[in-house]
């Protein structure tokens, strides 16, 4: 077991690898399978996980920065993507980065047949770009390199432009106040340390209302009096877009995301960044301000694997990635695998 910013972790050796699954405290480990074991003695009753949809939503409103009542629940950032998507109007026009992870770009490719375009450009790029367009889609930190866009720039430049922010790769390791930005998504199972399962969707203060495509009793003021027949009667707020949730991946959400929102978040980015760091110096590479390293080497992906270092293969590249839980162990590890 590893304890790291008051938590246990059973992560072995060389895990650098929660850019694609996160490792769950003990804590909510446990929580999880306690959660399991009362489902197979029938202990539970449906409106037992409202408290753990609750608490999941309310940590994810704290990590990103806006009102709670800005915050609906569903299952997948491509699912929550999708929506925007599905309330944009025909011919709107889209500008993503290149390379940008699918789940951000694929919902609005998808509606090419209604003149909906989408428009690749270098991420460094997308501020200035953003103004000739009707929406920028775009990941906080990307999946593939971990680069940052330019937050700064992109919400002074963005203009008429509407914003949708994936912090996927970037909530839970960084401070984040997104509040500005129109729409933000987030799915729990990498750096929040969650079931995977379970997102969440943030909407903007002045953001376009979105169709509830995914419209289903849980979405209802009272869940537990939509269950049957019309008229529609939604929520009054982002619960209107609530998709029905998993159990188990809020159980775990509610236990990881309740924790992390109460970290400093900027001490637990010097932590990740500072070893993800340490790992460029070893293979002389410059700093970064990402906790997220995609090493370009020949067979880095099978060195690090056949040294027990748990890493992806992301676009031709060895994606290494250093969460809370890390130490200068798995940088020690990674370096003397790179320096076969």
């Amino acid at each position: 077991m590893r304890h790291a910013f008051g938590a246990d972790f059973d992560v072995p050796p060389g895990y650098l690898n929660t850019a694609s699954i996160g490792i769950p405290t003990a804590k909510a480990a446990a929580a999880v399978g306690e959660s399991v074991s009362r489902w197979s003695s029938g202990l539970d009753r449906p409106g037992d996980f409202d408290s753990s949809v609750a608490a999941a939503r309310s940590a994810f409103a704290r990590l990103v920065g806006v009102p709670v009542e800005r915050v609906a629940t569903g299952a997948s950032a491509a699912q929550l993507v999708g929506l925007v998507a599905g309330s944009l109007p025909d011919g709107a026009r889209v500008l993503v980065a290149e390379g940008e992870f699918t789940s951000v770009s694929f919902p609005f490719a998808a509606h090419h047949d209604r003149g909906v375009s989408v428009t690749e450009v270098e991420l460094a790029d997308i501020p200035r770009r953003a103004p000739e367009f009707d929406l920028v889609a775009v990941s906080v930190v990307q999946s593939g390199d971990g680069r940052f866009v330019d937050l700064d720039a992109l919400r002074e430049n963005a203009g008429p432009a509407r914003v949708l922010l994936d912090a996927t790769q970037a909530a839970g390791w960084t401070p984040l106040s997104l509040d500005w930005a129109d729409w933000v998504v987030v799915a729990a199972y990498k750096w929040l340390l969650a079931p995977r399962g379970a997102a969440w969707l943030a909407l903007g203060a002045d953001s376009p209302a979105l169709r509830p495509g995914n419209a289903n009793w849980y979405a209802g003021e009272d869940p537990w009096s939509t269950t049957y027949g019309l008229p529609l009667r939604l929520a009054g707020d982002a619960r209107a877009l609530d998709l029905s949730p998993t159990w188990f991946s809020q159980v775990g959400g509610a236990v990881a995301m309740e924790w992390l929102s109460g970290l400093d978040l900027a001490e637990v980015s010097r932590h990740c960044t500072g070893l993800a760091n340490r790992l460029r110096d070893g293979l002389g590479m410059p700093p970064g301000d990402s906790a997220i390293v995609a090493v370009d080497a020949p067979d880095a992906v099978s060195k690090l694997t056949a040294a027990g270092v748990a890493c992806s293969a992301r676009a031709g590249r060895a994606r290494l990635s250093f969460h809370l839980y890390n130490t200068d162990q798995d940088v020690d590890l990674a370096l003397n695998a790179l320096r076969w």
